[in-house]
């Protein structure tokens, strides 16, 4: 099955390419600086407002998954 690359768009053979979804190993690692980079982001819903963050955090402590050093 033929495909374009995802960063250079060359079309290349996509069952043959052991880097897939890329072409070749720099296409990879280009793409994997972005993400290390934060160029790529996911979207997500607004982020927790403080008084929220501490209900997470008390919520943590008390299930025991976090200690009171953290």
């Amino acid at each position: 099955m033929m495909i374009k690359c995802g960063q250079c768009k060359t079309e290349f053979d996509y069952y043959s390419s052991k880097f897939r979804p890329f072409c070749c190993e720099r296409c990879k690692m280009i793409d994997l600086g972005h993400w290390f980079a934060e160029t790529y982001t996911i979207a997500s819903k607004e982020p927790l407002k403080e008084s929220e963050m501490e209900l997470v955090i008390e919520h943590q402590r008390l299930n025991g998954n976090m200690s009171d050093d953290e």
